[in-house]
């Protein structure tokens, strides 16, 4: 019997009422014009299930894969510098100001979450990037300043990753000549092959589409974080169980350790370093993005940004201050790096290659939002360019075919091999660190979420909550000005010494 089109739509195989019909989209022009209005709205139903209001495929996203998301954007390598920064505060004012700036980055980043749609919270016009966000409610040149601030920050992000990374790779090669030598052997190794190395890992992970489907390899990256932070606590724990003794001072690195200008310096590196150990919101609403509703998509990444940001602060108050009190003032820069602890070496090698796991997911999600805006701009200047435009299906034995895009190969294996190359001439974690969390953390973090806030709620200029925001957002700015100082005089005095492209 011909199959035939119904008004339960245009599918292949589906029952409706107590008939089975079978359909096939060739039999659409034999069917009678009378039905072509069921049809119509039939599909409309059909396509609801498969397409979001906007048009745009049907969201996925849940409270656990954004808080994956953050997790593999939070718990970085950064967690591994806290021990140091710490070290720099002292007992009273590092777990201080790692709560504060907890707290901080919880409540802008649940503001930020509210401006995700424009106007109606539930059914208001979606804002797809941070820069979308910005555009709908601030507009004209806030925009444009936006956008250099977010794109040039997670470029910065791409260099930090890439030194982390090395230095990881660079400290398995280490711990085992330590092992076979003696810890006093010198056991020098070069850090520019193992960038080199890094970098080709993500040219080939860098084709990976968009945003979406790279879930698989957040979900790797967060569970790799908790790996290495947890290998780094329970080292830290181990020490001061070994001793009996807690390092450190309620002040830090004294006077006289350091110089007074030093100690200035060190402490305002420190706060940098804190800083991006709580940085994620330049990618915050690109993660929104992803999520399905209802609940409104405000609601879960609220949901999981108290989630995220309760457990990353309870690793680094833990990281932090275990690490602080196994070494005292003495705390390397990075904890598993840094040769604080030597043995069990093969338990230091674990830890190291799975931040170097951790690394490749984490570039891979702050890079994204800069790969799909470069695309995308440039797909708007040159719509006719199949260069620019045009996908080259190629076939995946076992698995469905990879859409090639020449423009996606070329510009963004330009980009991993710029950010590696600039990686190898400033191969400086702390420094780095420092600069890229002073860079991002008040504008992206604090000024921008407060600013969109106030204009979308239509909070009265010079109302409590108005002058409240204010003076949160100026308090912010003086942090980051200092962090900024602090990092960049210890990229200048580290540039004395350092001599790039080192390979022996």
């Amino acid at each position: 019997m011909r199959p035939t089109l119904t008004s339960c739509g245009y599918v292949r195989f589906i029952k409706c009422a107590t008939e089975t019909i079978i359909y096939t989209p060739s039999t659409l022009m034999e069917d009678s014009n009378n039905m072509l209005s069921k049809h119509q709205v039939f599909d409309v139903s059909v396509e609801s299930k498969r397409f979001d209001e906007d048009g745009r495929l049907k969201r996925s996203g849940n409270v656990w894969t954004a808080s994956a998301h953050i997790i593999t954007a939070v718990i970085g390598s950064g967690v591994l510098s806290l021990a140091w920064a710490v070290a720099q505060l002292g007992w009273v004012a590092g777990p201080i100001v790692m709560i504060l700036f907890s707290f901080v980055t919880y409540y802008t980043s649940a503001l930020l979450s509210d401006c995700y749609r424009s106007g109606d919270p539930i059914s208001g016009k979606r804002n797809y990037t941070y820069m979308d966000a910005v555009q709908a409610n601030l507009g004209g040149l806030q925009v444009k300043i936006c956008g250099w601030i977010q794109y040039v920050n997670l470029f910065g992000v791409a260099i930090g990753y890439t030194i982390a990374s090395s230095i990881s790779l660079m400290a398995v090669k280490r711990s085992d000549c330590f092992h076979k030598h003696g810890h006093k052997a010198p056991c020098l190794v070069p850090s520019t092959p193992y960038m080199i190395i890094f970098g080709v890992i993500e040219i080939i992970f860098s084709q990976i589409p968009d945003f979406d489907q790279i879930w698989w390899l957040s979900i790797v990256a967060a569970v790799m974080s908790f790996t290495y932070s947890a290998i780094g606590l329970g080292l830290g724990i181990a020490q001061v169980a070994e001793t009996g003794k807690i390092g450190g001072s309620l002040t830090g690195v004294s006077i006289g350790t350091v110089t007074e200008m030093q100690k200035v310096w060190k402490t305002f590196q420190a706060l940098g370093a804190i800083a991006f150990a709580y940085s994620y919101s330049l990618i915050l609403i690109e993660i929104q993005d992803t999520l399905k509703s209802p609940p409104s998509e405000a609601k879960t990444m609220k949901n999981a940004t108290l989630i995220s940001v309760s457990v990353t602060t309870v690793f680094y108050m833990l990281c932090g201050c275990f690490g602080y009190a196994a070494f005292g003032d003495l705390a390397p820069d990075n904890l598993l790096t840094g040769f604080g602890f030597y043995d069990p070496y093969w338990l230091l090698d674990i830890a190291n290659i799975a931040i170097v796991v951790h690394l490749v997911g984490a570039y891979q999600v702050y890079c994204q939002p800069l790969f799909a805006f470069i695309e995308k701009t440039a797909a708007e200047w040159y719509p006719n360019s199949k260069f620019i435009t045009k996908n080259i299906s190629v076939p995946i034995p076992g698995y469905k075919s990879y859409n090639l895009n020449l423009f996606r190969l070329v510009w963004r294996t330009i980009f991993v091999i710029i950010s590696t190359i600039i990686s190898m001439l400033l191969p400086f974690f702390n420094d780095i660190v420092g600069i890229l969390g002073a860079f991002g953390f008040w504008p992206l973090t604090v000024y921008y979420p407060v600013e969109m806030y106030i204009v979308q709620k239509k909070i009265p200029r010079w109302s409590r909550k108005w002058l409240g925001l204010q003076i949160l957002s100026v308090a912010c700015l003086i942090i980051s000005i200092a962090a900024a100082a602090g990092s960049f005089a210890g990229v200048v005095s580290d540039l004395k010494v350092y001599k790039p492209f080192k390979f022996n």
